[in-house]
């Protein structure tokens, strides 16, 4: 049997990690977009500055699989970065590719079994950072935008039960990232009181402001009166929530990458993730205490994080989808062959050039042409391997932030945009066809596994293609059209005019 990757034996043709002192920020959602974008910047802030004070406790979310991948490593793991212009200072594994190794995460916490853990944690007055990133779905939204109270309601009672402290109910398993955090919070205002900034890394809008919006919305649905005053207080004077703005293709690690890693090595990584060249991190610089020396190492921190964000979802974000949906409808398996595709890569330009960028004002020193002219160069790079169907997850959490401002922007100018349009009617006709396949009604888009949607909402979308009347309604692709782009919080505008165009795109 190989042996795993560990600190205690690394192999000599790699550099060692970082070995962080203690645990300084808490990370809810340890996927891979985390080790391989956060963490990364971490492990060199700590490298760089000799602070070795910012070790990462993750706490995973849905299962124990990331856990079980480090800590029989102690946390190490390889980030293989994939196509022209890879880490110049890692080490070559193969044609375009080298491996760095990550040491900043100390361990990963998961929450049905170590919840007590994590509320410590996150109680430590040596704890001064929590990072999120629990994807749009994870905020536990109504469609308007509310904190949903039933699916965080285990969280509150345990909360209400206890306040923070110890005891049974503190014991409680944490059921959502939400709740885990506002016990968490709770348990730090018990501890002394001590100051913490809470920092989302989603893909959202006024990202901080909605993730403080929800927190807010918790302490008054658990403790709400005269009981939860203190707490609110404690929110008011000690805690900060800056908005942020993140960016790097992180696709699934494949079994061939793993294996490929382990040839060079000679030990197994089953921590690897992978991720492309481009990386850009932006921060609005409103900490509530002390913080890794994060610009030391190229992130920006800036004032106003507004205008990257709105430029990253619009452009970037927007994009991606676009090309997922109708890439996977086209039969194809990643980013990189629907880009080949003339017919979508033509689209997306529509999209990008013509309805996005109009509507985006350019961050500082910004050229907008160029950064579309990069994102369409980075979901061409083969090196990658993002597949269609990982990047058309979620899509009703999705498009109201990546499409909704342009579609405001573009009625409101009085334009119809072509582009989006398209990708709506994409989107549409791939929940349609992935719905009914799954009932037995149709062909699920190439590479399906006839499984449905993965999407919360997929019971509502279920019901929209035809529920009991799936079959009659499978006949009528115009009708399921219609219903499914009128989706209760999809979108923040329309007329009749973008109904008809979205209408001409499916039925072509």
């Amino acid at each position: 049997m190989t042996d795993r990757l560990r600190r205690d034996a690394l192999p000599e043709q790699v550099a060692a990690p970082v070995n962080p002192e203690r645990v300084g920020i808490v990370h809810l959602g340890i996927g891979a977009f985390h080790r391989a974008h956060q963490a990364v910047y971490t492990e060199r802030a700590m490298a760089a500055t000799g602070d070795l004070t910012w070790g990462i406790l993750g706490v995973t979310q849905r299962s124990a699989t990331v856990r079980d991948q480090l800590r029989p490593q102690g946390g190490v793991y390889g980030v293989l970065t994939a196509g022209a212009g890879a880490s110049p200072s890692g080490y070559v594994v193969g044609d375009d590719l080298r491996l760095d190794l990550v040491g900043a995460v100390t361990d990963v916490a998961y929450p049905a079994e170590e919840t007590e853990r994590v509320l410590a944690t996150l109680a430590a007055p040596t704890t001064h950072v929590v990072t999120l990133t629990i994807t749009e779905k994870g905020y536990a939204r109504l469609p308007g935008g509310g904190l949903d109270v039933d699916r965080v309601r285990p969280d509150l009672d345990a909360l209400a039960g206890t306040r923070g402290a110890s005891g049974s109910a503190a014991a409680t398993p944490a059921s959502s990232a939400i709740g885990l955090l506002v016990r968490g919070l709770a348990a730090r205002h018990l501890a002394g009181d001590a100051p913490i900034t809470v920092l989302t890394c989603d893909n959202m809008v006024d990202n901080g402001r909605v993730l403080e919006r929800l927190v807010r919305e918790a302490v008054d649905a658990a403790l709400p009166g005269p009981g939860g005053h203190d707490l609110r207080a404690y929110l008011d004077s000690r805690v900060t929530f800056p908005c942020s703005m993140v960016d790097r293709i992180v696709p699934a690690t494949t079994s061939g990458q793993r294996d490929a890693v382990e040839r060079a090595l000679g030990v197994r990584d089953e921590g690897l993730v992978v991720g492309e060249p481009f990386t850009q991190w932006v921060i609005e610089d409103r900490f509530a205490g002390p913080r890794p020396a994060w610009e030391a190492v190229g992130v920006t921190l800036t004032s106003d994080v507004a205008p990257y964000e709105q430029a990253k979802l619009r452009l970037l974000n927007g994009t991606h989808s676009l090309i997922a949906y109708a890439g996977a409808l086209a039969g194809h398996a990643s980013i990189a062959e629907a880009m080949a595709d003339p017919r979508i890569a033509g689209h997306a330009r529509t999209y990008l050039f013509e309805d996005a960028l109009p509507t985006v004002t350019p961050p500082d020193g910004t050229d907008l042409g160029a950064y579309g002219e990069e994102i369409l160069r980075r979901f061409a790079n083969p090196h990658t391997g993002h597949t269609t169907l990982q990047v058309a997850m979620d899509g009703s959490q999705k498009i109201p932030f990546r499409w909704g401002g342009v579609l405001t922007d573009c009625l409101e100018a009085g334009r119809v945009p072509e582009g989006l349009a398209f990708g709506l009617a994409s989107w549409a006709e791939f929940v349609r066809r992935r719905t009914l396949a799954a009932g037995g009604q149709g062909q699920d888009v190439p590479g399906g596994s006839c499984d449905g949607v993965d999407d919360p909402r997929a019971e509502e979308l279920a019901a929209l293609v035809g529920g009991s009347d799936m079959a009659i309604v499978a006949a009528d692709a115009t009708e399921v059209v219609r219903r499914l782009i009128a989706l209760p919080g999809l979108l923040p505008a329309t007329s009749d005019e973008l109904v008809e165009t979205v209408l001409e795109a499916a039925a072509a």
